[in-house]
């Protein structure tokens, strides 16, 4: 009998702006995550003592997420001190990393049951804070790319610029984001587990999607990356990259439970998913944002399957240009491109995303009746992870 990797259930917490005042910039990142594992733990009705590992991934692995935050948030929710943690970061990537270390674990046979999930909150723990104004890329890297790599803000510019994605084109994209999700948000409640906050508020949806937005709105929005030094290095880039049309800073925990056929069996668990195919690449890391269509063809190609069979496609909204240059790329049906709003309405809470985006989608092919799931996360250093999964 093949192995396989089962998904028994995911959640979410409501995403909050990741900026002080924020829905969630109350409540420790510890405490955020802790609050998502209760919630597993009890909508599953597992023996917490029986899981094996709690893979977390996490980006800004400082200040209060220094400390293996899920081994903390484990801790934190009462549970038994005997299960270990690991925390994981592969950039925007390192939750869905942490699906793909799950299933491999089962599918080795060093698992039975595992929790993986994310936890980022990026109005208590700031984005680039770890590196603390620091080199992190060396003379070497620095050298071998000269005059440098960019960031992900510009690596956004030189993909609409490679792709001939127009500033109206991102900017209609963002609102369909907003739009989707707002129309989702019933849809929603179903993968959603309350927060809590110190001060007993309940936060029971999310902050961040904006119904009002329009394209014309948009338009009026400067673009964010710009300089004179990058027009003269650059100068096929139009700069049309605004706050608008990327993805927004949020707060965030996700978690979800992943067990082997074996014990589902023992303990009568009902598999809603099974990991189908996994791969991982890295791409150009000028443009930094590609690696999602390598990674595409790597996973379509492992799996024997063709594109036309994914019956839903989550790719994050890091930026408008990443879908929009991958779909021109496939020729792929915009409709089943994060038919519920992206990161760009919903935030990106970096190290939780990629359970975000699993934990959507499996929840709409169930709503849906459909069978097949396709995950795409870009990642800093032009790398991606792909997950294909297949509903139960």
């Amino acid at each position: 009998m093949t192995a396989e990797a089962l998904i028994v259930d995911a959640l979410r917490t409501p995403t909050g702006r990741g900026r002080a005042g924020g829905a969630l910039a109350e409540i420790h990142p510890v405490d955020l995550l802790a609050q998502a594992l209760a919630a597993l733990v009890e909508r599953t009705g597992i023996d917490p003592g029986a899981v094996d590992d709690v893979l977390v991934g996490c980006v800004s692995q400082t200040g209060e997420q220094s400390a293996t935050p899920g081994r903390m948030a484990w801790l934190a929710a009462g549970y038994p001190a005997h299960v270990p943690s690991a925390t994981i970061d592969r950039k925007c990537g390192s939750s869905q990393q942490a699906i793909h270390f799950a299933a491999q674990g089962i599918l080795a046979g060093a698992y039975d049951m595992v929790i993986a999930g994310g936890i980022e909150s990026m109005s208590r723990v700031p984005m680039g804070s770890a590196r603390a104004g620091a080199d992190p890329f060396g003379p070497t890297v620095t050298a071998r790319f000269a005059p440098g790599l960019v960031s992900q803000g510009v690596a956004a510019e030189l993909v609409a610029a490679k792709y001939g994605i127009s500033r109206e084109a991102q900017d209609e994209y963002a609102a369909r984001s907003h739009r989707l999700a707002h129309a989702s948000a019933g849809f929603f409640e179903r993968e959603i587990v309350p927060a809590q906050a110190p001060d007993g508020t309940l936060v029971t949806r999310d902050e961040t999607p904006r119904p009002d937005t329009t394209a014309e709105r948009l338009a009026g929005l400067k673009p964010v990356f710009e300089s004179p030094e990058l027009g003269a290095r650059f100068p096929q880039v139009n700069w049309s990259v605004t706050a608008g049309n990327s993805s927004q800073l949020a707060d965030s925990a996700t978690v979800v439970l992943m067990v082997s056929e074996r014990k589902a069996r023992a303990l009568g668990l009902a598999p809603r998913a099974r990991v189908h195919a996994m791969s991982a690449v890295g791409d150009d890391p000028l443009l930094m944002l590609t690696a999602p269509i390598p990674a595409t063809e790597k996973i379509l190609s492992r799996s024997g399957m063709t594109l036309d069979r994914m019956d839903h496609i989550e790719i994050n909204e890091a930026f408008a240009p990443v879908p929009l240059a991958w779909q021109s790329h496939f020729n792929a049906d915009i409709e089943k491109i994060n038919p519920r709003g992206g990161a760009i309405a919903l935030g990106h809470p970096l190290g939780a995303s990629g359970t975000r985006l699993l934990t959507t989608m499996l929840h709409a092919l169930e709503d849906n009746g459909q069978r097949y799931g396709l995950q795409l996360m870009c990642e800093a250093g032009g790398m991606a992870n792909a997950t294909i999964i297949e509903r139960l």
